[in-house]
């Protein structure tokens, strides 16, 4: 992050539903890292296939990505 920001990563299957939401919150500026487990937002394993992460800023930055989660 070049400032800080409050950020939002979300991970979607290929219907566009949520699957799980990662971080809501406000982030210092930097380098961060966070990682999936493969689950829901129930604690539940999802299974593999196509997935799409959207990372978006309270300073206007969107940025979708796809993934594919492998088990």
């Amino acid at each position: 992050l070049a400032r800080p920001a409050t950020v939002r990563i979300g991970i979607y299957d290929v219907s566009g539903r949520l699957v799980s939401t990662l971080i809501d919150r406000s982030m210092e500026a930097g380098s961060h890292e966070i990682g999936w487990n493969g689950t829901n937002n129930a604690g539940i394993g999802v299974p593999s296939g196509m997935y799409f992460y959207r990372m978006t800023t309270s300073d206007g930055f969107t940025a979708t990505r796809k993934m594919i989660l492998l088990r």
